[in-house]
């Protein structure tokens, strides 16, 4: 249109705007240009102004400006978090403000289109899209109070430490992060979980009970009910949380057995005193310090340990390998597929490294779109590991995605819905982290994998992918509640652990009050960065891997396949990059995979054989799927040893001999009955029998000569005996009913006492809990 020539004669400072026939060049800064294109609009007539021509033009001018002032709020935005200094917060900080002034402007007036009449369907979906104007619709001052808000937060997850004793203070990456990973001492773990949580959590509880008013305000002035219904909006579906709760059933299986497994893994190491086999794990020894990937404790959970995968970080290292390589070699794939390489300026502008010059900066990975078409960054604190080198790949898919959809506006300038851009980046890790590719990077050198080895690949995929299911799904369940009001803000950390046990089956190691605010520990809460894209994500990828893999002719199994070098390949993915968020996700999905909905099909496809494995090893071991005894007892687990009769046992040794003592007791107290119905009983003949003793006597001595009578008379009566000492039959007989009752005192302690043992160790006894004799 003429527009982009008035655009390319009109000077830097100045911007052009051309409405019904009328050329306006305003000059000064974008902020200022709109100021004076709202002047030229009210000169206009209002039907004429706002027709589908218009709109266009609208359209093109707001193109063009948000190039810029998008463009100056990403460059605060990079300079803040590369180098954490409060006059760079503040300079973001107002950065951000214009950025929302201008969001506001054209949002605002792009509801005075009037749409329905349009006939070009990308207008009216740019027009719908810039109806959303987030946090921009809040007042000044609020907007202020909001940005400062999410600045305070993550800043002080970016900057947070826990501190040793006796020592250095600790960041998350890379120290805890390696704490958590590689340590096997649960103390220590323990240490490093609860220490970030004060240094993080306990920081953001009071803030985050603000930051929830000021986002479902801001979410009202757009017209949804809360935040969580906004966010959910970007997927253009009224069934969005049916949808997904149909995927975590249909994946629930999987994720139970592997659960299942691990739990006995973690048994075999540490032993009953930490681990229930029929209840939750505790959530600090996966080997993550959020417990979403376990794959960290391979070495524990590995199903043919005889056949240990090799040690690719080692290779790596041994290979001398650099972060900057490990770049090169995630674009190398690209290329290789005929996709687009990185301009210069991402090697001169990214930071791949910690900076060595004592600069404070936000190390958790992420790709940048600088929407001036040539500048695209990636910020990570790279070291020299499989895992790193797999993120970098997935930061990599990133920025194809942004290389891909450069031309188009900047509206555009998205995924086809927040889920595809995480699943793009993911992708192509599957086929990296092949054996296929690996051994023609040089990265392994056994050529070929038996079953057994396959088996061992597919639980390290899953210890990543599979254990991240749930986790990935109540993240934002969790904070949908929260913006709705079914969580209020006094159970903040209750219901948190309430969700991670009912979908993770993890329980916290130590006791949780509402002072904590474990939610807050994650990135993605403190930055308010939506997460059910990685839910969705982890389902796409496999979706996608499998439509690639077809397209590239690969044969067989498909977590074989390696996609490196196929340009078919390519030129599918390719297609479907470009379309940005052009078009409704449903028809790109179709475009890449035959299919409009999300299946999981591909991912039970690629992980089959390692279910069918799980199954059949957790049949052998009578493994129970889930965690019926569900509860939480931290008096349990607070320490592996009891007391009992003065001697300090096993927690579950001293379970049994409780039962015995008590099986004795029920004993003792039975022989008890039975001996006093014994004495009872001879007592009672003794006297019919002492009876009619004098009665034949009496009759006897009457017949008797006076001789005989003086010799019956002078005859001693016979003795009888207790605990060894001679005495009269009566008086026998009075101290065994006294030792009688002595004993059944003692037996009736001894059941109380018993009874009051359970009560202190378990809260109940078994008998008096809800679930004894339930057979659910």
């Amino acid at each position: 249109m003429e527009l982009d020539r008035d655009w390319a004669t009109a000077p830097s400072s100045s911007a052009v705007l051309l409405a019904m026939g009328t050329r306006w060049t305003c000059p000064g800064s974008p902020l200022l240009v709109l100021v004076c294109c709202a002047v030229a609009q009210s000169d206009q007539d209002s039907d004429q102004l706002y027709n589908e021509t218009v709109a266009k033009a609208f359209l093109q001018f707001y193109d063009r400006t948000a190039q810029v002032v998008w463009n100056q709020f990403m460059e605060a935005a990079w300079n803040y978090v590369t180098n954490i200094t409060k006059k760079n917060q503040e300079e973001m900080l107002y950065k951000d403000v214009e950025k929302s002034q201008h969001t506001l402007y054209f949002g605002t007036r792009a509801r005075l289109f009037k749409v329905a009449n349009f006939q070009d369907s990308d207008v009216k979906r740019m027009l719908s899209k810039l109806l959303n104007v987030d946090k921009a619709a809040l007042p000044k001052e609020e907007l202020r109070e909001y940005n400062e808000i999410l600045a305070y937060m993550e800043t002080t997850y970016s900057m947070a430490q826990v501190c040793l004793n006796e020592g250095p203070c600790l960041p998350l990456e890379p120290d805890l992060e390696e704490v958590m990973a590689t340590s096997r001492d649960q103390k220590e773990l323990l240490w490093a979980w609860q220490g970030w949580r004060d240094a993080v959590g306990r920081q953001l509880r009071m803030t985050f009970e603000r930051y929830v008013q000021l986002s479902n305000k801001a979410a009202k002035l757009n017209g949804y009910q809360d935040m969580g219904a906004l966010w959910r909006s970007t997927y253009e579906s009224d069934s969005l949380q049916e949808d997904l709760e149909q995927l975590f059933q249909e994946l629930q299986p999987l994720y139970l057995n592997l659960h299942a497994y691990v739990r006995r893994a973690l048994y075999r190491f540490y032993g009953p005193e930490l681990i229930d086999l029929r209840g939750p794990i505790p959530a600090h020894i996966l080997g993550n310090m959020w417990a979403q990937s376990w794959v960290n404790i391979l070495d524990l959970a590995l199903p043919f340990p005889e056949k240990p995968p090799e040690d690719i970080t080692k290779i790596m290292k041994g290979q001398h390998w650099k972060p900057e390589k490990m770049f090169q070699e995630a674009e190398k794939f690209f290329t290789s597929m005929g996709l687009l390489s990185t301009p210069p300026e991402f090697w001169e502008n990214s930071m791949m490294e910690r900076p060595t010059d004592g600069r404070e900066v936000e190390c958790h990975a992420s790709a940048w779109d600088f929407y001036n078409g040539k500048d695209f960054r990636i910020k990570k604190c790279t070291e020299v590991t499989i895992k790193d080198l797999l993120s970098i790949f997935h930061q990599m898919g990133h920025i194809q995605y942004f290389l891909q959809y450069k031309n188009l506006s900047v509206i555009f300038r998205a995924g086809a819905n927040p889920a595809f851009e995480e699943a793009v980046g993911s992708v192509v890790t599957l086929s990296a982290s092949s054996h296929k590719h690996l051994l023609n990077r040089g990265l392994l050198s056994q050529q070929h994998q038996d079953k057994e080895e396959e088996v061992n690949f597919l639980m390290s995929v899953a210890l990543e992918k599979i254990a991240f299911i749930p986790f990935a799904y109540l993240m934002d369940l969790f904070r949908w509640k929260v913006f709705d009001g079914t969580i209020e803000k006094d159970v903040y950390n209750q219901e948190w652990w309430n969700l991670r046990l009912k979908y993770q089956g993890l329980c916290p190691p130590i006791p949780r009050t509402e002072e904590d605010f474990d939610p807050g520990a994650k990135f993605h809460i403190s930055a308010s960065l939506p997460y059910i894209r990685y839910f969705l994500s982890l389902v796409l990828q496999f979706q996608f891997h499998e439509a690639l893999c077809k397209a590239s002719g690969h044969m067989g199994p498909l977590h074989r396949c390696d996609i490196y070098n196929s340009k078919e390949a390519g030129k599918l993915l390719e297609d479907v990059l470009k379309l940005g968020s052009s078009k409704p996700w449903p028809e790109v999905l179709e475009k890449m995979t035959g299919e409009t909905k999300v299946s999981t099909k591909a991912l039970m496809t690629y992980f089959k054989p390692l279910l069918n494995w799980l199954v059949t090893e957790n049949v052998r071991q009578g493994e129970i799927l889930g965690w019926p005894d569900f509860s939480c007892s931290f008096e349990e687990r607070e320490t592996s040893r009891a007391a009992f009769l003065g001697m300090e046992l096993n927690t579950d040794l001293v379970k049994s001999w409780q039962w015995t003592l008590l099986a004795l007791s029920f004993v003792m107290l039975l022989a008890v009955l039975l001996l006093g119905r014994r004495l009872y009983t001879l007592e009672k003949s003794s006297l019919t029998q002492d009876t009619s003793t004098q009665d034949t006597r009496s009759q006897g001595t009457l017949s008797q000569s006076p001789r005989s009578q003086d010799a019956s008379a002078i005859k001693p009566a016979s003795k009888t005996y207790f605990l060894g000492i001679a005495m009269e039959p009566h008086q026998v007989v009075k101290r065994q009913w006294m030792l009688l009752g002595l004993c059944l005192l003692l037996t009736l302690g001894s059941i109380g006492l018993i009874i009051r043992i359970f009560t202190q160790h378990n809260r109940k006894p078994p008998w008096m809990r809800d679930e004894w004799g339930s057979w659910d």
